[in-house]
């Protein structure tokens, strides 16, 4: 509270609502530091924000009385019941129905924390007799910031689904596609990446590294063939493979994205490829033991595969349907 501004206010007769909205306070609580710290001068009463400083001082030095001290039946009916075991809030919970009526049985279970935690260095904690009060065995406290938790993926930041082109929910525009990682023992894995509208895919194996920085180069190398028109943006997991995904947008002007934690379906067409892929090599396939020539055949495989969701046309041809509108539009 800024007392010297609520002094300066009163000495040129500003009244209290004024002062309240100069230092951003309520009234009442001008009022009530205007009551108790205004000095007799000259059968004048006055405030002096000097000897109100001193007096907030002085009784934040002053202890406060503890409830639990205070109240010898409450501190013993506590006592019991975590003796039994009971978390603080099942005490404070658990004794209006021990003691109907008697308001002066009652406690919140912040207050036993702090009788636990913090008074007299845990000086309830030491009239137990059980040998932890609570379940955690802590014997302090965890302090709980007021800051926002801090991310353990900042690479998410600003490249969420949310902040997503919203055209790319319409498959009709071709140049958006959706990847991931298909791994293997051995710290073996491809890179798949599909392409939304007209499901071409690319499929890149990696040299026994699952990196960040391997998978980005992999990727990279990938679409670097592919028109301009026709890599706009990616969209991925949150695994943490893309944690410089920052260096594969500078190397190819392409965007990337990420889903929502456990949303698979928001790159369901991913999805679908890394299933099909899974019948070519099935689960604890160690893809170390897998040529690029093998990869590559798959990969061309996939795409002459006629698709009923294109009309039976294959990912190949719509691509290149795709690639040859570009070109005339240019």
């Amino acid at each position: 509270m800024d007392r010297g501004a609520i002094q300066a206010g009163a000495e040129q007769g500003l009244s209290m609502r004024q002062i309240a909205a100069m230092i951003g306070f309520a009234p009442s609580t001008v009022s009530r530091e205007l009551a108790r710290a205004s000095l007799v001068y000259r059968s004048e009463r006055k405030y002096h924000a000097g000897a109100a400083e001193h007096r907030a001082a002085a009784k934040r030095l002053r202890p406060k009385p503890k409830l639990l001290d205070q109240n010898p039946e409450l501190r013993k009916a506590v006592v019991a019941a975590l003796n039994n075991k009971f978390s603080p809030e099942q005490v404070s919970a658990h004794l209006p129905v021990v003691f109907p009526g008697r308001e002066d049985i009652r406690v919140s279970h912040e207050t036993i924390y702090q009788a636990l935690y913090v008074q007299g260095k845990g000086a309830l904690r030491q009239e137990l007799l059980v040998t932890k009060a609570l379940r955690s065995g802590r014997t302090g406290r965890v302090p709980q910031s007021k800051l926002p938790r801090k991310s353990s993926r900042p690479w998410l930041e600003g490249a969420r689904l949310t902040d997503r082109p919203a055209d790319v929910d319409d498959r009709a525009v071709p140049g958006h596609w959706e990847g991931d990682l298909v791994v293997g023992p051995g710290n073996s894995g491809i890179v798949t990446l599909i392409e939304r509208a007209s499901r071409f895919c690319l499929i890149g194996r990696l040299p026994g590294m699952r990196d960040s920085d391997t998978v980005i180069d992999r990727m990279t190398g990938m679409v670097q063939t592919l028109p301009k028109a026709m890599l706009k943006t990616v969209t991925w997991d949150q695994g943490s493979e893309m944690a410089n995904h920052a260096t594969f947008t500078v190397a190819t002007d392409c965007d990337l994205f990420f889903c929502d934690p456990h949303s698979p379906w928001q790159r369901g067409s991913n999805e679908n490829l890394n299933g099909l892929i899974r019948d070519f090599y099935p689960k604890g396939t160690n893809f170390n033991d897998v040529s690029d020539d093998d990869i590559a055949k798959m990969q061309d495989l996939l795409n002459i595969r006629p698709r009923k969701t294109l009309q039976w046309a294959t990912p190949a041809e719509k691509l290149n349907e795709f690639i040859r509108g570009v070109a005339l539009t240019a």
